[in-house]
This record gives structure tokens, C-alpha cells and sequence, in this order.
């Protein structure tokens, strides 16, 4: 059983370097992920805008604008869509796409693995690494960057490793690692 201190910076993806900076981690997305940014910039562009922009135009011909709640709302709300549009098209553009299928060493954590760990309080947790975008902790998804998984990440089964939290540190046991399974041919 190997015991290690937290990985420092970067993390790869089996093969592919890094740089080791946080940053660059934070760009990296799996192509789920990447399907669901687009997914929700084409509906705001395609869908939520054109209808917002056609009840400012309409609130507008109502006269007062400045007593005029749809039309203040409106504006308001188109603020909001244009902020998480502009928010949305730079992330990607700076993502980084990595298919968790395609790890070619399934036996490390790398980004895109499930993870069964046990705490020093045995209690057994599984967690799914992704993206800082698509990570959701309700459905047992953690971000890249989180404490927990820059502390599994190059972990293998058997391996303990550190994770440092505000109470102290605490040891966490590497049980199982998975990864979806592999959809044929490789880039």
C-alpha cells in the first residue's frame, strides 16, 4: 500500500502533459459536457433571446418606459443572457475536450474516472472527476480541481493518499476505479 502526500498541479490525461497550472486544468471538459454548454448556448441564442427581445419591443410601444415592467424586466434579463452567453462562448472556446473513454491507463485516477474511496471514518464514497462546467456534486460528480480529486488524481487501487481539509488532514483509501467503457477507435 502506497501511501502519498496530494498531487501539486498538473494532472494529464495519461500520456499528455500538462502544464500544471490550475487554469488549465479548469478548461479541461468531457464531450458530454462540451454537448451540454452548446446545448444551452443555442437555446438561449435560438430560443430565450428572440422571445425576450420580441417583449422589450413590445413593452416599449406600451409608452413610459421607466414605469414599464416587462419592458425593465426584459432589458434586465437580456443583460443576464447576453453575460452568460459571452461567459459560455469563452469557455468553448478554451475547452479542453477529453474522452474519459479514450484513458489509455485505466488503472490511475485521471479526469473522467469514478472513484470508490473510503475515509478514515469508513465510510465508502464514489465520485465521478469532470469538468469545473459539468460537475455535479448531487449526482456524485467533483471537479477536477476539488480537494478530493487533485488528492486521488494518479492514485491507484490500494493507494492511500491525503487530502487536506480545514478539520486536518484526513487519509482517503483508493478501493475501485472505472472508467466508461471504450468506444472503439482512438484519436
Amino acid at each position: 500500500m502506497l501511501t502519498r502526500a496530494p498531487a501539486k498541479g498538473g494532472q494529464g490525461s495519461g500520456g499528455q502533459g500538462s502544464s500544471g497550472q490550475g487554469s488549465e486544468l479548469a478548461r479541461y471538459i468531457s464531450p458530454a459536457g462540451m454537448d451540454a454548454l452548446r446545448g444551452e448556448l443555442n437555446t438561449l441564442m435560438r430560443d430565450e433571446r428572440p422571445r425576450i427581445v420580441e417583449i422589450v419591443s413590445w413593452a416599449a410601444g406600451n409608452g413610459d418606459r421607466s414605469e414599464n415592467g416587462d419592458y425593465l424586466y426584459g432589458k434586465k434579463r437580456l443583460r443576464e443572457i447576453d453575460r452568460r452567453v459571452r461567459f459560455l462562448t469563452k469557455r468553448i472556446e478554451k475547452a479542453i475536450i477529453v474522452d474519459p473513454a479514450q484513458q489509455p491507463r485505466r488503472d490511475h485516477v485521471f479526469f473522467g474516472a469514478t472513484v470508490t474511496y473510503a475515509t478514515e471514518r469508513d465510510e465508502t464514497r464514489v465520485v465521478t472527476i469532470l469538468g469545473v462546467d459539468e460537475a455535479d456534486t448531487v449526482r456524485g460528480e467533483i471537479s477536477l480541481v476539488s480537494p478530493v480529486a487533485r488528492a486521488l488524481m494518479r492514485a491507484r487501487v490500494g493507494d492511500e493518499v491525503r487530502l487536506v481539509t480545514p478539520r486536518g488532514d484526513e487519509m482517503l483509501e483508493v478501493m475501485a476505479i472505472s472508467y466508461p467503457p471504450e468506444t472503439g477507435g482512438r484519436a
